[in-house]
């Protein structure tokens, strides 16, 4: 039934005017809409994310995006520690950590937060 309907993420965060800086200057995501102040539309490929003010911000203690980076995910991850992005480096059992990438076999996966502390990833 909803197979074929794109999704949209939705991500909390408390200052809006802050997390649109980081969404659309450090991470280059095109806002397509905004509601006042309490919402900002981002495109992000063929799909949307939700930006939304929320009291209950920062405390989605999981992964809440992932961008499916193929083969440029070290350029990505150059050019988002460019920008000062800090990655999240995890301890993970049969993972190597290369530079910000976490490996496993032909995985290489990156994880970085959000102003609000909003877990996202990239993935290749």
């Amino acid at each position: 039934m909803l197979g074929n309907i794109n999704a949209v993420a939705n991500l909390a965060v408390k200052d809006l005017a802050v997390a649109r800086r980081f969404y659309e200057e450090t991470l280059g995501l095109a806002p397509v809409d905004a509601r006042g102040e309490e919402v900002i539309v981002f495109r992000s490929g063929s799909t949307l994310v939700n930006v939304y003010r929320s009291s209950f911000a920062g405390t989605n203690q999981a992964t809440a995006v992932t961008w499916s980076a193929g083969g440029d995910i070290e350029r990505i991850v150059a050019a988002l520690k460019a920008r000062g992005v800090r990655f999240e480096h995890y301890d993970m059992p049969d993972t190597a950590l290369e530079g910000e990438l976490h490996v496993r076999g032909d995985m290489k996966v990156a994880w970085f937060k959000d102003p609000d502390g909003n877990i996202l990833n990239l993935i290749n």
